[in-house]
């Protein structure tokens, strides 16, 4: 009743939502950078939008299953298989007893996410299974999957109704490629004119340092009218900090909960997926929005959301 790891892949972890309510203690929130992926992955298999997935960086492992279970596989694009037989992405699939699946390396995106009905049988940490591998909390051992590690199922099913109709079909982006949208502040007065503007018409690209505490980038310098140390104050997920280089970073789920960096900006929460699945060498360019706008956003993406629970819970 479980499933053993056969080889990890590049970096492999526990995810859900996280940890909210300890940062004033010096713990972040780690939780799935990609949160739509992730979300979508357990609508599929039937279980609560938060349970914990594994979250597959760049290229993921092999599975072996010793029970039946309904899976699915979202997020970018790693070729996923059972037993070398090709399986569709944002699809439930069963696997059964005695099968391998494999993930390989992601043709598009960075981050892949795999569901398992009923979910693992991770203890929780701190409210959360998520993995913190700083901290070493949550998930398995709070480090990333080995070879040979076996995490049990909690209530795994061999099938589900309505199979054939557990189906995600990616929605349309509402901007363009490689857009970022964000609301500036708290702290962009500390910027020249001449910086704001390069920060809203640039091009950055993601730099090799990226990972699941923030997304580094580099491009073009944004002036400031002062040093950008400030005293140090809290964090949030998606704010951009401008180092003392005048490059842009985007603070992510591992993020450290105080930072000394004016943050010029913060990317909204429903372009953080964007970012997510952004790899070493993608270029990116930020747009900015009022908080009304951002809302807007956010409230459509929510419903959209619902409306995809709703119609797969049907089944």
């Amino acid at each position: 009743m479980s499933i053993q790891i056969i080889s990890p892949g590049a970096l492999t972890t526990i995810q859900d939502y996280g940890r909210t309510g300890y940062g004033e203690i010096g713990i972040p929130p780690s939780g799935a950078v990609d949160a739509g992926a992730m979300e979508v992955a357990n609508i599929l298999v039937g279980n609560k939008m938060g349970e914990g997935v594994l979250e597959c960086t760049l290229f993921g492992p092999t599975i072996h299953f010793t029970r039946d279970n309904v899976v699915a596989v979202t997020g970018a694009n790693m070729n996923p298989k059972v037993d070398d037989k090709d399986i569709p992405m944002n699809t439930a699939i069963i696997v059964r007893a005695g099968e391998n699946l494999t993930l390989g390396f992601a043709a598009a995106g960075c981050r892949s996410y795999i569901s398992f009905s009923g979910g693992l049988d991770i203890t929780e940490c701190f409210g959360s299974k998520s993995t913190n591998m700083n901290c070493t909390i949550g998930g398995f051992y709070g480090r990333p999957l080995k070879a040979n590690d076996e995490i049990l199922f909690m209530k795994p099913v061999k099938n589900m109704s309505g199979m054939e109709k557990r189906i995600y079909k990616q929605r349309e982006a509402d901007t363009l490629p490689g857009t970022i949208r964000v609301v500036m502040g708290p702290q962009d007065d500390y910027f020249t004119k001449e910086g704001i503007d390069t920060f809203q018409t640039s091009i950055y690209k993601l730099t090799n340092d990226s990972n699941r505490m923030a997304c580094k980038l580099t491009g073009p310098v944004i002036s400031s009218k002062q040093p950008t140390d400030i005293i140090s104050d809290g964090i949030s997920l998606g704010s951009i900090q401008v180092s003392s280089n005048g490059q842009p970073i985007i603070m992510l789920s591992d993020r450290q909960t105080t930072g000394g960096y004016a943050k010029i900006g913060t990317v909204i929460s429903s372009d953080i997926p964007i970012i997510a699945q952004c790899k070493p060498g993608d270029e990116i360019r930020f747009q900015s929005i009022t908080l009304a706008e951002a809302h807007k956003i956010y409230k459509k993406y929510c419903k959209n959301t619902i409306k995809f629970q709703k119609r797969i819970n049907r089944l």
